[in-house]
Order: structure tokens, then C-alpha cells, then sequence
């Protein structure tokens, strides 16, 4: 039984369709289909049920769904063991976010790809919550707080923020004392969340409300200088606005707890040295840029 027709059918099973498994293979369809055929033939059992709107799992396929994945990740740890120390080899598929992904993660990805040049990196920067598991994800950076899953979570640094304004915004309605005075202000948010700020040792969380939302860091921070509201953000993304008086900070006598950047995964027994080895990577740069308040890569 051949290994890249397991791993196709777990691809596609994953996947939902043949279209988004031969993305994320980086094969044409036409192979996909061709190897579903060839281990469907030599099983004696159809494994997808084709429709207009992809391909859903038979009763066969979904029990051999499970069996074929673990002997996909089985011969990745297999293979692993035997190559040369260090030297990576196959492919990394890594979601980061896109608000300062591309400035602050990027070189570390670039980094890895130019000591493993065996090594095919494929990143997502997206702000947006990507499904790893639906999406075929290796891993994802992520960065903030992270929600309970059923995932795998490795802090790599810290994540520093603050509240911030412009001094129009402040002039003309005050600025906060306390986090129960932000219910009264203009928030600028990603969505429905909750704010978590320091009062001694107890942490407070409130719940802002603003017209104003976004699903990306750089926008937030162009609707924080126009003067719309009061926005909560990492100083990688402010640190400029702040020393150029653009922006300034609001309620510094209740700072929000740090957050933190990690590497997630899937859940699995053993992560895969190329997930190890990112982690490590990133740990590194963390440890050489503290605390990440944006001063560019380093």
C-alpha cells in the first residue's frame, strides 16, 4: 500500500474535497483522483462518496479515516528518527497572524527555510481563527490569550499591550481611571471580546462596547489615530504612534495582564521536529527581542 495514497485519502477525508486536498498536497487534482482510485481498488471498498459539493467519508472510509492517519504520522516520526541530525525534510504548513506576522515571524520562518533548504514552508497570515485540523494546519502562531481547546499550546515569549488613544480622543472625552469607566468610551475591537486589566493582584475583566471593529491590528490602530476611540493593543503595533505623540496611553494604573505568543498544534503524542524546532526558533528570537514591543526584527 502506497504512503502518498494513505496520505492523499487523509487529505481529502480532512479536507471535505478533492479541490482543497490537492491545494493543500500542491498536486493537480487529476493525481488526487488517481490515487483515490488506485488504494480504493486495492481496499475493495469505496472510502469517498463523490457529490457536487465535494467528497464525504463512507462508512468504510471513516473507520479507515483514523487508522490511516496514524500511519501517516507513525512513518513522519519513522523517518524523522533515521535522518541526519538537524535536516529536516517534507513540508510545514504554519497559520500566523497577519497584523504583525509578516514583519515579526516572517524572518524566523525565512530563517528555518534557509538552514533546512529541504525544507517547503507554506505560511497563512490571517487575523481570522483558522480551524488547524479542518484546514490541514501543521501548527499556527498565535498570540494574545488563548480560548480552551482541545490543542496543544507552547508559549515562545511575551506580549505586551496597552490601552490607547489619540490626544483628540482624550481631549474631547476624557480618558478612563479605572476599567469600569471603559464601558462609558468608544472601543475599538476585534469583535465581541472581553478586556482584562490588573488591579493589584486581582485581574478585572469588563466587557467594552464600540461602532468600530476590526479583525486586524493595523486597522484598529489607523482608527485609534483618527481619534474614534480607545483601542487595547500589543506595542509592536503602537510603539511607533506612541513616540510620535500620535497615540497615547490610557489608564496606566490598571495595565492588562501580559499576554503571550505561542506555537499550537494539534493534539498528538509526539510534535513533529519541524514544529519543534520552529518553537525553539521562536524562543530564540523572543529571548533576543524582550519584551517584543515592536522594534522590527532583530
Amino acid at each position: 500500500m502506497d504512503i502518498e495514497e494513505l496520505r492523499t485519502f487523509v487529505e481529502v477525508a480532512d479536507a471535505g474535497g478533492i479541490s482543497p486536498a490537492a491545494l493543500r498536497l500542491g498536486v493537480s487534482k487529476s493525481i488526487v483522483s488517481r490515487r483515490l482510485l488506485r488504494l480504493e481498488a486495492e481496499l475493495g471498498v469505496q472510502l469517498l462518496a463523490r457529490t457536487t459539493r465535494g467528497a464525504a467519508l463512507t462508512e468504510a472510509g471513516a473507520t479507515f479515516r483514523d487508522h490511516a492517519a496514524r500511519v501517516c504520522a507513525e512513518i513522519d516520526v519513522a523517518k524523522e528518527t533515521i535522518l541526519p541530525a538537524g535536516d529536516l525534510r517534507g513540508r510545514l504548513r504554519v497559520a500566523a497572524p497577519l497584523s504583525f506576522g509578516p514583519t515579526h515571524f516572517a524572518p524566523v520562518l525565512a530563517e528555518m527555510a534557509r538552514r533546512h533548504p529541504r525544507l517547503q514552508i507554506q505560511t497563512c497570515y490571517s487575523d481570522r481563527f483558522v480551524d488547524l485540523i479542518a484546514e490541514g494546519y501543521d501548527c499556527a502562531i498565535r498570540v494574545g490569550y488563548l480560548p480552551d481547546s482541545n490543542l496543544i499550546a507552547r508559549r515562545v515569549g511575551p506580549i505586551f499591550g496597552k490601552l490607547v488613544a489619540s490626544p483628540d480622543y482624550v481631549k474631547e472625552h476624557g480618558s478612563p481611571e479605572t476599567p469600569e469607566e471603559i464601558v462609558a468610551h468608544e472601543a475599538l475591537m476585534q469583535g465581541t471580546e472581553s478586556w482584562q486589566f490588573m488591579d493589584g493582584d486581582k485581574i478585572v475583566t469588563v466587557r467594552p462596547q464600540g461602532r468600530f471593529k476590526a479583525d486586524n491590528g493595523v486597522a484598529l490602530v489607523a482608527a485609534a489615530t483618527a481619534g474614534l476611540g480607545i483601542a487595547y493593543l500589543p506595542d509592536c503595533l503602537t510603539h511607533g504612534h506612541l513616540a510620535s505623540g500620535a497615540l497615547v496611553p490610557v489608564m496606566t494604573r490598571h495595565p492588562p495582564p501580559p499576554a503571550g505568543a505561542y506555537v499550537v498544534r494539534p493534539p498528538g503524542q509526539h510534535p513533529a521536529r519541524k514544529i519543534r524546532i520552529l518553537t525553539e526558533l521562536l524562543i530564540e528570537y523572543f529571548d533576543q527581542q524582550p519584551p517584543f514591543t515592536g522594534a522590527g526584527p532583530v
